[in-house]
């Protein structure tokens, strides 16, 4: 995490409001002390969203089948756990409203199920974290207008266009249309329990709707107050993540020992000279709105990097960029909207404009010191990773070897292992659903179909080299990489990530153990691919002098997916008796 000073890029007094004090000392503490608790503090990772979201489902299914709720009530309990992590402001309603729903069911004489009221020490539990987590953020508001003194500018570009929320407004109307749809068509189940499944599922999903809707709502109705009046001003520093966020430091923190917040963000200008110096995957310009990307370690995060420790290389390095001088326009707290003119990456650019793409996620104190430690650990892995590619690279670089003119790399023994716990993934699946539920067997037949379109690339990838570039194989057809546009090609963990311009990128995955291989003396089949095609990336010379045809980049794998799916769907047809 420790940023060399010299790397700090200066922000032209033209771009610097008049008045704008620096935010550091006393100041910052004030802020970082009405931080919450840790184990209050939310961290939004994509992994904990999924998690909440497949844990909220399977919560509100043991609820429905034996707790004997109502769909509706089963549906809502477990989003309840949602709105305290990602929603707070309306967690107090929430409980009030299902705490009389709770009381008065259990209470109604048809179905007078007194144990059901043991769920509301939870929802009463529910309320505190939330409000703590509230009043937090209003504690770090007045702190950060008291460290602007009263200075207040407006922002520039105020008249571009709100792009803030788009893109979570799209997506919690596109839920909803799903969960109003199957819940309409309850009715139509043959069995009493699909229906109550089907209804269950179909609230749940229009729940998440409404909170991706609310969250996207939201962020947009902030983004459009920042813009409304002049917004305090403050004299920070900022750096880019390896994950494309943001990292907000205070003004006189030059070695970057204490981030304060991470933010993902914009560049609405989309200007061609801006690098993203921290990730090389991230072109200029890139929009992703994901507020859900933001990171603060935590002990699953611990856990999950001691396992990927004993299995791969070890963790990642985080490799942020330059430290810049910015100033920050609006209050920073947590959920909050804010904008950032920062230096320029490059020397003599124009200062950088970046709107808030996502809320502001603070950064707790014993995170950063837990990331700190996580960090040192990784670079020293990622120095021994790159070392090692690096050596790679120089061996194929130094074979006095005529350059071939189609080069071809496949699917090999650790792809068809792969395969193979894959498929056992599966075959346990379908026995594990012993249910006549029609309901399981509909997922158990979605998760084949997944299955069926992911097999026939992991048993068939094949990479084709030639002149022009790249041909990679797929489901529908061969995609064509030129060799300028490819950037990167790397083991990263179990995966073989090929990446170029534009962001896109090519994954396929396979078992991996350093240390298994290091005791053999072996070389993993995806780091001498990887260290060939980067020799051929950096060295023309080196790259195939043919062109290939189309027999030789492979041929289209949807007919082996398709034979997959109808055996799989047969399988299940034949479980449920269909057939």
């Amino acid at each position: 995490m420790v940023t060399n000073v010299r790397e700090l890029s200066r922000l032209p007094a033209s771009a610097i409001p008049d008045g704008t004090v620096g935010w550091r000392g006393e100041q910052v503490r004030r802020w970082t002390r009405a931080l919450p608790p840790r184990r209050m503090s939310v961290r939004l990772r994509l992994v904990h969203v999924k998690l909440a979201v497949l844990s909220g489902w399977l919560a509100a299914a043991a609820l429905l089948y034996y707790g004997g709720l109502p769909p509706i009530l089963a549906a809502v309990l477990p989003l309840q756990v949602i709105w305290v992590l990602w929603r707070p402001e309306i967690v107090r309603y929430s409980a009030a409203v299902l705490f009389v729903a709770v009381v008065g069911y259990a209470s109604w004489p048809p179905h007078a199920s007194w144990w059901v009221l043991g769920v509301l020490p939870a929802l009463v539990l529910s309320v505190p974290p939330a409000e703590y987590r509230t009043r937090a953020s209003a504690r770090q508001q007045e702190a950060a207008l008291a460290a602007s003194e009263g200075v207040t500018a407006r922002l520039p570009d105020v008249d571009r266009p709100v792009r803030r929320g788009r893109f979570l407004i799209r997506a919690g109307t596109f839920l909803l249309v799903p969960g109003a749809a199957l819940t309409a068509l309850t009715p139509l189940a043959p069995h009493a329990e699909d229906r109550r499944v089907a209804a269950m599922t179909g609230v749940f999903v229009i729940g998440l709707g409404l909170t991706v809707l609310l969250s996207g709502v939201q962020g947009r109705r902030r983004a459009r107050a920042l813009r409304e009046a002049p917004a305090p001003v403050l004299r920070v520093l900022v750096r880019e993540t390896a994950h494309g966020d943001t990292e907000v430091l205070a003004a006189d923190d030059r070695a970057a020992l204490r981030p304060l917040f991470r933010v993902a963000v914009s560049d609405p200008d989309n200007r061609a000279d801006r690098t993203d110096t921290a990730d090389p995957t991230r072109q200029a310009g890139e929009d992703p709105e994901n507020p859900e990307t933001s990171e603060d370690p935590d002990d699953i995060d611990a856990l999950l990097d001691t396992l990927d420790d004993a299995l791969t290389d070890g963790p990642v390095a985080e490799r942020s960029g330059p430290l810049r001088e910015a100033v920050l326009y609006g209050t920073p707290y947590d959920g909050a909207e804010i904008l950032l003119v920062s230096a320029a990456p490059k020397p003599g650019g124009r200062p950088v404009t970046q709107w808030s793409t996502g809320p502001v996620r603070p950064l707790s104190e014993s995170g950063v010191r837990r990331r700190l430690v996580r960090e040192k650990r990784a670079a020293v892995r990622a120095a021994r990773n790159d070392a090692r590619h690096a050596e790679l690279v120089a061996a194929v670089a130094a074979r006095s070897v005529e350059p071939v003119p189609v080069r071809r790399w496949r699917a090999g023994p650790v792809d068809r292992l792969a395969t193979f716990l894959m498929a056992q993934c599966g075959v346990w699946l379908y026995w594990a659903v012993t249910h006549e539920s029609l309901w399981h067997h509909v997922l158990l037949l979605l998760a084949g179909l997944r299955g069926a379109t992911r097999i026939p690339v992991k048993l068939s990838w094949r990479i084709t080299a030639d002149r022009t570039g790249i041909w990679l194989n797929g489901l529908l057809r061969p995609r064509h990489v030129p060799w300028d546009d490819l950037r990167s090609a790397r083991r990263e963990g179990f995966d073989l990530k090929l990446r170029w311009r534009g962001g896109d990128s090519w994954v396929v995955a396979a078992p991996h153990s350093a240390r298994l291989q290091r005791a053999r003396g072996r070389i993993h089949p995806y780091d001498v691919l990887a260290a060939e095609l980067s020799a051929m990336i950096a060295d023309p010379a080196l790259r195939p002098t043919g062109e290939s045809g189309e027999q030789e980049r492979g041929r289209p794998l949807w007919p082996y997916a398709a034979v997959l799916a109808v055996g799989w769907a047969a399988l299940v047809a034949v479980r449920q008796g269909w057939l």
